[in-house]
Parts: structure tokens; sequence; C-alpha cells
């Protein structure tokens, strides 16, 4: 009886973390994990970039639509960032916030 009552303790204890993430973030925990594995996938792209140092910008994804947050250094960087993210699967959109670093 106590197993029982313990297992049910723990269902119920994830249903309620479940349902608080949907209720935080309006996202179901399938598209939570959907986005964060694009984060994850043009982080990499990111930094897997030769060409150009983008390993300084800030990605965030809600409901597969990614936001690029940071400074780069050129337009052309700038550009770069948002063809990589537009590459990884699942991406519906892209936010591009990022800013080209005034040269002095």
């Amino acid at each position: 009886m106590n197993r029982g009552l313990t297992l049910s303790s723990v269902v119920l204890a994830a249903l309620l973390a479940i349902s608080g993430c949907t209720f935080m973030t309006g996202q179901t925990a399938g598209q939570y994990v959907d986005d964060t594995a694009i984060t994850s996938s043009v982080k990499a792209k990111l930094t897997g970039e030769k060409t150009a140092n983008l390993t300084r910008i800030e990605v965030d994804t809600t409901n597969q639509v990614v936001t690029l947050n940071g400074i780069v250094e050129s337009a052309d960087q700038k550009a770069k960032a948002e063809q990589l993210a537009r590459q990884v699967g699942g991406v519906k959109g892209v936010k591009n916030n990022l800013q080209v670093q005034k040269q002095s």
C-alpha cells in the first residue's frame, strides 16, 4: 500500500510540473522540448561557423520562432547568423535583434 501511494505521489508531482510548465509558458512539455532542441541546434551552428565569430549571440526559441540577440561586428555577420538559424529543422521564423557594433 505504501508503494502504491509513493508511486501515485510521484506521478501526481510529474503531472503538476508539466501542467505548471504549460501554465507559465503557454507551451506544452513537448513544445518546450522542441524549442530547447532548436535553440541547441542554432547555438551549435553559430559556434561551428568558421568564417565569423558568432559565439556571443544569445539564442532563445519560443513556439519554434528563434530570437537572436547580441552584438556582431558587421551586417554580413548579422545576415549570416540569421541564415544559419533558418537552416535548422523545425524553425518557423527568426527574429533578428542583432546589433551591428559601430566601428570607431
